[in-house]
């Protein structure tokens, strides 16, 4: 089978997952002819379910390993690329590879198929890809990001949580983590909440990665389960099948869970809700700034277990009987 069509998503995570469904949609329109999609290693499994699509993966670690993707580009002789990262190291890829349609964000070299303005941030990220692909001739109808877990993805996910008496406890996921980069967008209540949680009945899992793994310890010490690299990407978002609601920082993580069936409540305070929040999720956004015009930085400080307590109240999420609330469209 020749390839055809070149996709473009390196990272960072959370992005990956608001991509997943623009993806699926490209492989749809193009059909039957082959896409591949290039990303990072660590990515690659998100994308392992969707059919027509050949994953190419990609380490973001040195010019060398950039000028060894653009020589591979050379060689497939694509007709078109969508460059869904559209920074400076895709655009340099996508100008060199000689590729004669290149889809991107910016309405400059080398994109020749783009939306018609700048993105200066004024729209949340997804909605501005899905004027990409507008622009490109793609329809975008009910497009959202999706995750397809395996049904061995679930199996282990249910014998994880039997193995530990938690299939018929009322959960809670919560990922106290974030980017190591980015402290500020911690949120320092977590354990208020849970504890304020288990009062009600409802169990805490604190899940997250190795760099997750030191805190999760010491905030399963005062309640709750450490699930810390207990899942791989896709079973995170089988996790949700198992529980009531999440509450998350700013963060990949968030994203995964907004694939599930439950409310994803995210956390925002230093970065703009309106850019970043969980698709399908906006309502549930809590943030000090939320009611504003203009984006203002809060601190996460501010944002006091009460408030958020008040909000799962209203939702419903304490009461004993409990009926699964869906995202909205």
């Amino acid at each position: 089978m020749s390839r055809d069509i070149l996709i473009i998503k390196l990272g960072a995570l959370g992005d990956v997952v608001m991509a997943t469904g623009l993806v699926a949609r490209i492989v749809q329109h193009h059909a039957p002819q082959c896409c591949v999609l290039l990303t990072s290693p660590a990515y690659g499994e998100l994308f392992t379910a969707q059919p027509g699509l050949e994953l190419k993966t990609f380490a973001r670690s040195s010019r060398r390993a950039t000028l060894a993707a653009v020589l591979w580009l050379r060689k497939q002789r694509f007709w078109r690329v969508y460059d869904l990262q559209s920074n400076d190291r895709s655009g340099v890829m996508c100008a060199l590879s000689g590729i004669p349609q290149r889809v991107g964000n910016h309405p400059r070299f080398p994109y020749n198929l783009h939306p018609g303005s700048r993105y200066t941030g004024h729209s949340h990220i997804h909605a501005r890809m899905l004027e990409v692909l507008e622009a490109a001739g793609v329809a975008t109808d009910a497009v959202a990001p999706c995750l397809h877990p395996s049904a061995t993805d679930r199996a282990m996910v249910t014998k994880w949580l039997q193995a530990r008496g938690l299939a018929s406890r009322r959960l809670v996921l919560m990922h106290a983590g974030a980017s190591p980069g980015r402290p500020e967008k911690r949120w320092p209540y977590f354990r208020e909440l849970a504890l304020a949680l288990a009062r009600h009945g409802l169990l805490t899992l604190w899940t997250g990665g190795p760099d997750d793994r030191d805190s999760n310890a010491e905030l399963s010490r005062a309640t709750g389960i450490d699930a810390s690299g207990a899942f791989s990407l896709l079973q995170l978002a089988a996790l949700t099948a198992h529980a009531r609601c999440a509450v998350t920082n700013d963060s990949g993580p968030m994203h995964i869970l907004a694939c599930g069936s439950i409310p994803i409540y995210g956390l925002f305070g230093p970065s703009d809700w309106r850019r970043n929040h969980a698709v399908g999720q906006r309502d549930r956004v809590l943030s000090l700034n939320k009611d504003e015009s203009v984006f203002r930085p809060t601190r996460l400080a501010d944002l006091k277990p009460g408030q958020v307590l008040r909000q799962l109240e209203q939702d419903g999420i304490l009461a004993e009987s409990h009926q699964r609330l869906s995202a909205p469209p």
